[in-house]
Formats: structure tokens, C-alpha cells, sequence
């Protein structure tokens, strides 16, 4: 191994440990280093479609961003194991970016040991192949219930002989017992690793934080080497969960758009570049009543989504999103989203589940074992209605899906059919005013962003202006020579 090893980890999940991840992968790209990221597993219904063996795989969508970061091509190696919830108590399991059906079915504290040599091996050739990886770890080092099992944290940090930084979400309260309690419960040879502790999302006078750095250095031995302020608009997708959805772009709100927030929601990052389109609010909806007074509807993915088309009628979203339409509403599905406008889900194979469709387009979506993981660029044929700027246009983005869609073929035989924008991937209703369409990325897409929202569109800010803007903030927040003294280590 030749790389120097910078490594995250937190002390709880939500600490800025991805955040932090990305930002260091630019700080040291932009030296002139050759950089990769790493996180040995991901647990995460955010993916996106990268290089791999035999053709394309999957990746935690954070590794993805932080590879960018690094000026570096995505690939599975940067993230060897994907967990992706399907059930409270159940994931699927991809290794190296393609589904396991064994490792899926086993435990997951035998399935630790049998997949940590691939997990090795990833990290040794990343390590050989570059000047630094930047490694994220996940939850905390110190979930000592984990601990026998670990294949992501403290392990990978010996084996990396990984120069580490502690996170802390500071605005949570409890910062500095956090930190103490995290360090405290690492065995001490593991403790040694932990060059430098770092406050996250600071508010107010940093200086009323003393004298706590100091007195824990005392019991620790480990300084705290950034205090980083609370930052909202950084740009970054967020990785778990449902980001903050407080509207970032300027000028007076003209078009709202609700994100159907279902509980297996995937890929909600596509969605951040809406957030910085001047005049846009963009929401997350999870009951019929905050549909009130939008303009867009948007389902997005789903890992799982027989359930979370059962749990949409549960809410009474099915009648409001059916209401929207009738009126004209604008209504958007994309993947699983797809899939629950069509009239049925049909799955012989005991992938997703059985269920009627919201009936708003003319489909039907059968399961498949074969999983379609690919990059696409497609153009769309002439469209209709309010995605009429859509017209011609040429797209880039991802699939990540089991269903196959097509007519439904005794509704296509009375004339009912969907209008085709793209072969096997996008229909709208005759109307104009539902779109379903199977590319993730759509808004990622910036001559998709422009041709839908104007110059506005246009004013989004780039991924690498975002990632720049990262590091410049840590280069600011750290203490002078910490960040090059991790890779002098």
C-alpha cells in the first residue's frame, strides 16, 4: 500500500461524516494528488450506476459525489458493499455493485466475515493506486454490539493505518460528552489513530466553547482541530433521509413542487439542484392535506414499491394525487414512481409484490429477477402539456430497476395507450399532464434544468463549483497545516 489514508468517522449517523468525506477528496485533489474515497459498507437506498466489472453497478449515490470530488472515475471498488433496506428488518445485498442473492438471504453477522476480504482487497488496490483514499466510516466506531462484526470502521481503519478525525454534530447538544464517550469506548490501540476531533454545524461565538477543547484534550490527548459553522446551502445532496427542503434560490416562489416522501423513498438526491432554482419551493409531502396549492406532484423511486404505494392509499394520497391530475395538475413519476401510475404491478417472482396501480397511465410494470443497472442518455420524442420544453431534448441518467413497463395490453387494444417519449423508458397520458419515465438524473441534467426552468435553471450551481466551495470552507475552519499533516503521517 502507498497511499496515505485519511479517515471520518462519527459519532453518531448524521455527524457531516459524507459531508466532510467529499470536502477533504477536493481539498487534496486540488493539490495535484491523485485521490479516491472509500467506505467499505453503505446502507443506503440512494445509488447511483457506476463503472465495474462486466458492465455497470451500483454505489452508495455519497461515494459517488465524493469520487467527483476527487476528480476521480466512480467505481465499485469505492464501495464495495451496498446495503439497501427493502423492509425494516430486511436489505439487499449488492457486493461490488451487483445483487447477491446468497449474501442477501444470510445473516449479517456471518455474512461480515465472508465478504471482508473483498472488502480488503478493494481498499489495498485503491490504496495502490493512489496518493490518498479518504475513507468514511459509518455510524460510530463505538456501537460495541457491532463491534465483533465490524467490516467498516475501526477495521478498515488498522488496515488502512488510517489517520482519523472524529465528527461530532455539535448542534445536537451533547457534543463533547459524545466525543469523549466515542473515544472512550475505542480499544486504546484503535485510539491512537484519532489525530484530531472536529464540531460540526456550529451556531454562534466559538469562543464560548472554551474551556471544554482544551479539558478534553487533557483527558483524551486529542486535540479538536475544526470548528466548522453551521452551513444550509453548501450544495451537497444530502445522503440519509429527507433533506432539509427550506427554499435556497432567490427571488419570489412561483412554482411549488412536492416530493412524495414514501418510507422507501430512493434517490432523493437527484432532487437538489430544485432547491437552488430561483422562484422553485421545493417540499416534501408525506399526507393528502400539504398537497394543497402546489403545482408538481413528483413520485420518486422506490426500493420497495408495492409497499409504498400500499402506505400512499393509507394516507390518502392516492385520491389527492388522482385530484391533482383531474385538474390539470402537473404529475411526474420516476421509477418506482413510474411503476405506481401505471394500472398494475404484476410480480411472479416474489421480488416487489402485487398491487393495483393509481391508474393514471396506461401500464403495466412486471418484476424480473434481472436487474437493469445502466447509464443512459436518451432524447425525448415531441411531448405535450407542461413538460413541452422537454421536446427534443437530450438527457443523461441512470436506471436502477427490476420492473419491466409497458402498454397495457387489453387498454391498448379499446385505444387506450400511453404517448411513447422515449422507447421502454418515458410515457405521458394523453392529456399532457402525467409523466412517467424510468431515467433517474432528469434535473441533474443541466440542458434538462434550463429547458424546464429558463435562465433560471441555468443558475444552478454546478457540482464542481459546489465541491470547490467545500474545500475552501474546511481550508478555512481547520487549524492552520492540520489537513497536510493527516498525509505526512
Amino acid at each position: 500500500m502507498t497511499a496515505k489514508a485519511v479517515m471520518v468517522l462519527g459519532t453518531t449517523s448524521g455527524a457531516g461524516k459524507s459531508w466532510l468525506t467529499t470536502a477533504l477528496c477536493r481539498y487534496y485533489a486540488r493539490q495535484g494528488l491523485k485521490v479516491a474515497p472509500f467506505k467499505a459498507q453503505n446502507m443506503s437506498n440512494n445509488a447511483r450506476v457506476v463503472a465495474g466489472s462486466g458492465g455497470g453497478g451500483e454505489i452508495g449515490s455519497a461515494q459517488y459525489f465524493q469520487s467527483l470530488a476527487a476528480k476521480a472515475e466512480p467505481e465499485v471498488r469505492m464501495n464495495p458493499l451496498l446495503l439497501k433496506p427493502e423492509r425494516d428488518t430486511h436489505s439487499q445485498v449488492v457486493l461490488l455493485g451487483q445483487v447477491d442473492e446468497a449474501l442477501t438471504r444470510m445473516d449479517w453477522r456471518g455474512r461480515s466475515e465472508q465478504v471482508w476480504p473483498t472488502v480488503a482487497r478493494a481498499l489495498d488496490e485503491l490504496m495502490a493506486e493512489n496518493d490518498v483514499v479518504v475513507i468514511e466510516g459509518a455510524g460510530s466506531p463505538a456501537e460495541i454490539n457491532l463491534s465483533g462484526s465490524d467490516i467498516v470502521n475501526l477495521r478498515v481503519a488498522r488496515h488502512a493505518n488510517a489517520a482519523c478525525l472524529l465528527v461530532t454534530d455539535i448542534d445536537r447538544g451533547g457534543a463533547f460528552a459524545h466525543l469523549y464517550g466515542t473515544w472512550a469506548l475505542m480499544p486504546e490501540v484503535d485510539r491512537a489513530l484519532i489525530q484530531g476531533f472536529v464540531l460540526n454545524k456550529f451556531r454562534g461565538d466559538a469562543t464560548l466553547l472554551a474551556p471544554a477543547p482544551q479539558m478534553l484534550q487533557e483527558k483524551t490527548g486529542v486535540p479538536t482541530v475544526a470548528t466548522l459553522p453551521m452551513w444550509h446551502q453548501h450544495g451537497l445532496p444530502e445522503e440519509d433521509g429527507v433533506f432539509d427542503d427550506r427554499h435556497t434560490g432567490s427571488g419570489e416562489i412561483t412554482t411549488t413542487i412536492a416530493v412524495v416522501a414514501y418510507p422507501r423513498i430512493s434517490n432523493l438526491d437527484e432532487f437538489q439542484p430544485l432547491k437552488n432554482v430561483p422562484g422553485v419551493r421545493l417540499k416534501w409531502v408525506r399526507s393528502a392535506a400539504e398537497l394543497q396549492g402546489v403545482d408538481w406532484v413528483i413520485l420518486p423511486g422506490s426500493k420497495h414499491t408495492s409497499s409504498d404505494l400500499a402506505w400512499l392509499r393509507a394516507q390518502g394520497l392516492d385520491r389527492a394525487i388522482a385530484a391533482h391530475a383531474q385538474r390539470g395538475g402537473a404529475v411526474l413519476g420516476i421509477c418506482g414512481g413510474l411503476q405506481m401510475l401505471g394500472e398494475a404491478l404484476i410480480d411472479p417472482h416474489d421480488i416487489d409484490g402485487n398491487a393495483p396501480g393509481l391508474g393514471l397511465l396506461p401500464l403495466v410494470t412486471a418484476f424480473e429477477p434481472a436487474k437493469t443497472v445502466q447509464r443512459t442518455r436518451a432524447t425525448f420524442a415531441p411531448v405535450i402539456g407542461p413538460w413541452v420544453a422537454l421536446s427534443g431534448i437530450s438527457v443523461q441518467g441512470y436506471e436502477i430497476h427490476h420492473g419491466q413497463t409497458a402498454q397495457h395490453p387489453a387498454m391498448a387494444a379499446k385505444g387506450d395507450v400511453a404517448r411513447r417519449l422515449i422507447p421502454h423508458l418515458a410515457w405521458q397520458n394523453p392529456a399532457g399532464n402525467v409523466l412517467g419515465l424510468y431515467l433517474h438524473g432528469l434535473f441533474e441534467d443541466a440542458a434538462a434544468l434550463q429547458a424546464l426552468f429558463g435562465r433560471h435553471g441555468a443558475q444552478v450551481p454546478t457540482l464542481d463549483a459546489v465541491f470547490e466551495r467545500m474545500a475552501d470552507f474546511i481550508d478555512e475552519h481547520f487549524e492552520p497545516g492540520v489537513l497536510d499533516a493527516l498525509i505526512r503521517r
